[in-house]
């Protein structure tokens, strides 16, 4: 695009990839009567359907893809249209964007920067910094194939499905008595796009095909039954476009003829067609466009027109499956999955939908099968599909949050071979970004800012606020690390280890002694996309930067130790690990996103750049840092949960690290909505960004099995959403294949097959119990060591299966889960932290007001018996998530509870002895004062406890809550998820005493 409109759309997109744009509405509505149609009941419910056409509306086009060639399919009765792309068509061509006046303006920008001059340093930047061009080049679109059928009127019993598990899709309808059908997939072993169209009534199959396109093309006929489309990419940036293409479609026919003329294939009267579509591209490599792209095109379409449709077809399903059946999940299935894909979405929120979650988690599995294969560019910001000459942020790479994140689920969902193009990347970008940090800083090793392109450009672009972030390609080299804690294989590490040396070499370099505290820091850098004062993005060593170092710097020195080289540099980068800043905790209780506790200036910001640490890397812990890991919760607080749509995916990462199940899958909610899903499932920045589908199947993986720190955390953040189910084939770090089977929000299997002979450490609640492990081959037992209540170490071999399962324990009862000391004695309030603020309830209050340990207590005809434990020990159940044992049968559960640092209010679910849930909305007021409206008060204390054994004479009240039940036994109750505990001002939800009555 040219440069004012590049300028705009930073303006109105809040630039870079991560920018706010207002959504484009659209609605879905249901229909009583519909039902999902048999090829997607065949499919598993794996499927994407429709019962109409895409009309002019891309994105309710369908998607397919080899990773190379990428089409967007419309499927209208009148007018089959084909978008396509080739990976390598993009704008411009080869350059160096490096900025030779940026080394001898970098003393003055961090001087400014250390004066807290930002705003100024920033100018600096722009006037002596920015790449050349100040922008990067746009992916760009082939162009079209259109077939025209003629008049649509009449059509009936339509259907368009894209079926996950054969990566095909299929539009059937029914016209003027005729059954029409076509096929279409992009094939990875024949490297063609096929479509064969059949009709149930001979020599009913007519049509004119062409090729359009906004590119400089010229069209043409080949020979008798071929059209081509010969045109080259676009000039952008006042880089001349230089990829030249050739798009060939060729027809078989059977029955009718065939012709072409002029640019137009002509189809008459036949019984079945197949049309294959070949297109080659002239770019070699970054450096290299004078690719033979016409002998490519035409070598590739012959040769797939050596074989038969079928065989094709055959070819390219067992090549599909053999990377996508890799992994299954079952979530259970409603009736809300009989409603079209689009209808799904829209109405989402309002009905019980779980196999939704396992559709959407497939789809990202499937996009990223469809965009990204060895030996092909990396998925781009829109994976391979594109329908513009200027997408929006030109579809490129954008490093801050959306290149990695495409990649999240490459290891997790066992899609390894996907990930090689993004180290084949990062192999060029050590190369050209070696050029960036020699000029533009003075440096060895090799840097990336926040874009690169095609052209594998490393200079700053889009200005300063949004492109002076130093840590792109560090980042990008801290994936070849995790990608190597999965396989182990020491010949990938021993291969990309020159880049993840060469990344971290640039920062020995650069790193700059802060002037007031003294650390090693990055200068100048960003918060990506954030201000930290007005129109002040730039600073030094902001938290994300030092956390994507200390991970680089561990990743290498841990390489060079088992490659056994480098121990110089090895000794080096550990010495300038231990020089970068901390992590601290501000004066909100959150993690300081810059190395002073600034507040940001957009509070609700899209990117949370510091929660890096959280996820993806484990740098925040629930176990390891739990101080941290508090103040981690405390910041997705502050930045709430409304975002962009791969913001919402990050965030379901997030709250999947945080263990909390019920949380993450708010996130899923809130991500399938019209505002946020396009009709066709493209994830909505908006617009159609696709690194929010592959992060929010990434996010789906986590909820199942965590492996971050050293063990697999089986189900480590099950949503209610989600009581049973089944998944198989997710991978864990240290090369561990698993499947997991639960009923009841518990798991009762769980498979693990290892790469490699040595030991594994599970975690899982219902290791507490007897646990029983045996090799499947042979049901021989496994050593097993005990290392913590809930975490087993199994001894293994490599490529087998052990199987673990446990007598795990009763669901716990509620005084079995209190974990809060709120109740104190008057003569010792020390013990007690009720409200995490240091504040309890009086015990010797409570029994003036009838509440005594083991005591009843009875409230609208519900006797519940008051927790009898004594004071100073933990009395009451915080609720988050948890299930608890309550059994019986009656008309009303009852509940004992308050809440602290405000009104609370969360959904439950309970569950019935037949398996049956019942979700209901429990809420209390505050325990502070009172009693307040909006609760019922069972009991209130005439005063509180303060530390020093302080009495405050303020009323305490405890809220009776009644919710009706079914007349049947109940088994367990699923507590709301509130928070983890109590602290200041995070609100809380106490629960005292359950019980069934009436």
């Amino acid at each position: 695009m040219s440069d004012l409109t590049r300028r705009q759309a930073l303006k109105v997109g809040a630039a870079g990839a991560g920018g706010a744009l207002l959504p484009l509405p659209w609605t879905a509505a249901a229909r009583a009567d519909s039902a999902a149609p048999p090829q997607v009941l065949a499919a598993g419910d794996l499927a994407l359907w429709y019962d109409e056409g895409a009309g002019t509306d891309w994105l309710r086009a369908l998607p397919i893809g080899n990773g190379r060639l990428g089409a967007m399919v419309f499927g209208n009765v009148d007018t089959e249209r084909l978008q396509l792309n080739e990976d390598t068509v993009w704008a411009g061509g080869p350059h160096d964007p490096s900025n030779p006046r940026g080394a001898g303006s970098l003393a003055e920008i961090r001087r400014l920067v250390n004066a807290n001059q930002w705003t100024q340093a920033q100018d600096l930047i722009n006037q002596t910094m920015m790449g050349n061009p100040g922008g990067q080049l746009a992916y760009q679109t082939v162009g079209n194939l259109r077939l025209a059928f003629g008049s649509a009127s009449g059509a009936s019993q339509y259907d368009r499905t894209l079926d996950l598990t054969t990566a095909t899709v299929t539009t059937t309808y029914v016209l003027n008595g005729v059954r029409y059908q076509r096929e279409v997939f992009a094939s990875a072993p024949d490297q063609v796009i096929a479509m064969r169209l059949t009709a149930d009534r001979s020599g009913s199959i007519s049509f004119t095909a062409t090729f359009d396109s906004p590119q400089r093309t010229t069209v043409s006929s080949p020979d008798g039954s071929t059209i081509g489309l010969d045109g080259v990419s676009g000039t952008m940036e006042g880089i001349t476009g230089a990829v030249r293409f050739l798009a060939l479609a060729n027809a078989t026919v059977t029955g009718g003829s065939v012709s072409s003329s002029g640019g137009t294939l002509r189809v008459t009267n036949a019984t079945s067609v197949v049309l294959l579509l070949s297109i080659g591209s002239s770019y070699v490599n970054y450096r290299n466009v004078g690719g033979d792209y016409g002998g490519i095109a035409r070598q590739r379409l012959s040769a797939a027109r050596g074989s038969s449709y079928d065989q094709l077809r055959s070819r390219h399903v067992a090549d599909y499956q053999a990377l996508f059946n890799r992994v299954s999940l079952d979530l259970g299935r409603t009736s809300a999955a009989d409603q079209t894909t689009d209808v799904r979405i829209a109405q989402h929120n309002s009905v019980n939908d779980p196999q939704f979650s396992a559709l959407l988690f497939q789809y990202g599995r499937y996009l990223l099968i469809s965009s990204s294969r060895p030996g092909t560019q990396p998925a781009n910001l829109q994976g391979i599909w594109n329908d513009s000459l200027a997408p929006s942020w030109d579809s490129k790479y954008t490093i801050n949050a959306n290149l990695p994140m495409n990649y999240w689920p490459a290891n997790t969902t066992n899609l390894a071979e996907c990930h090689n193009p993004v180290f084949a990347m990062i192999n060029d970008l050590s190369v050209a970004g070696a050029r960036t940090a020699q000029v533009q800083y003075g440096a060895g090793g090799w840097v990336t800012h926040h874009n690169t392109d095609a052209w594998r450009a490393t200079a700053v672009v889009d200005g300063a606020f949004w492109g002076m972030w130093q840590t792109g390609g560090a980042w990008l080299a801290t994936m070849i690390w995790d990608h190597y804690l999965f396989n182990g294989d020491i010949e990938f590490l021993r291969a990309n280890y020159p880049a993840m040396k060469g990344a971290a070499q640039f920062f020995l370099n650069t790193l700059v002694t802060e002037p007031t505290l003294g650390y090693l820091v990055t200068n100048p850098s960003n918060s990506p996309e954030l201000s930290h004062h007005a129109n002040a993005s730039v600073c030094a060593g902001p938290t994300m930067d030092n956390q994507i170092l200390r991970d680089l710097f561990d990743g290498c020195a841990r390489a060079s130790e088992i490659l056994n080289v480098d121990s110089t540099f090895r000794a080096q980068v550990r010495a300038t690990r231990d020089r970068l800043p901390p992590m601290k905790i501000g004066s909100r209780g959150n993690i300081m996103e810059w190395l002073y506790d600034w507040v940001e200036t957009e509070p609700n910001h899209r990117h949370i750049s510091h929660l890096y640490g959280l996820a993806p890397s484990n740098q925040i812990t629930k176990r390891g840092t739990p101080q941290l890991f508090e103040a981690a919760r405390r910041t997705l607080a502050l930045r709430g949960d409304d975002g962009t749509g791969w913001s919402l995916a990050w965030k379901i990462n997030f709250w999947a690290r945080m263990e909390e199940g019920k949380r993450a899958h708010d996130l899923i909610r809130y991500l399938a909505t019209t505002a946020r899903l396009a009709p066709n499932m493209f994830d909505l920045h908006p617009p159609f960004q696709i690194d929010g589908n592959f992060g929010a199947t990434a996010g789906i993986a986590e909820m199942l099995l965590q492996s971050h720190v050293g063990e697999l955390h089986i189900l480590p953040a099950l949503p209610p959403a989600w009581p049973s189910g089944r998944v198989s084939g997710l991978r864990g770090r240290g090369g561990h294949t698993v499947g997991i089977t639960w009923s009841n929000g518990q798991a009762t299997e769980i498979l693990v097959r290892p790469d490699r002979a040595g030991t594994v450490r599970l975690r899982a609640r219902i290791l507490t119990g007897t646990v029983t492990v045996v090799d499947t081959g042979d049901g021989t037992a496994a050593r097993v060591t005990r290392i913590e209540s809930d975490l087993i170490e199994i001894t293994v071999q490599a490529g087998r299966t052990y199987r673990v399962t446990s007598s795990g324990v009763a669901t716990p009862t509620l005084e079995q889960s209190f974990s809060n000391v709120g109740i104190t004695s008057d003569s010792n309030t020390n013990v007690g932290n009720f409200d995490g603020g240091g504040a309890s309830l009086s015990a010797q209050a409570l029994a003036q007001a009838g509440a005594s340990p083991g005591g009843t207590v009875s409230r609208n005809g519900v006797t519940f018996r008051w927790p009898n434990v004594g004071s100073g020990v933990a009395d009451n159940a915080i609720a988050s998530g948890q299930s608890i044992g309550v059994t019986g049968t009656g008309s009303t559960l009852g509940f004992l509870l308050t809440g602290t640092y405000g009104a609370v209010s969360g959904t439950g679910t309970v569950v019935y002895a037949d398996g049956t849930r019942q979700t209901f909305t429990l809420s209390t007021p505050d325990w502070y004062g009172g009693p307040h409206s909006g609760g019922t008060a069972a009991i209130v204390s005439a005063y509180q406890n303060r530390p020093n054994n302080q009495r405050q004479n303020t009323a305490a009240c405890i809220y009776y809550v009644g919710v009706a039940l079914q007349s049947k036994a109940v088994a367990s109750v699923v507590l709301p998820n509130i928070s983890a505990r109590p602290a200041t001002n995070v609100p809380t939800m106490h629960i005292f005493a359950i019980a069934i009555g009436g």
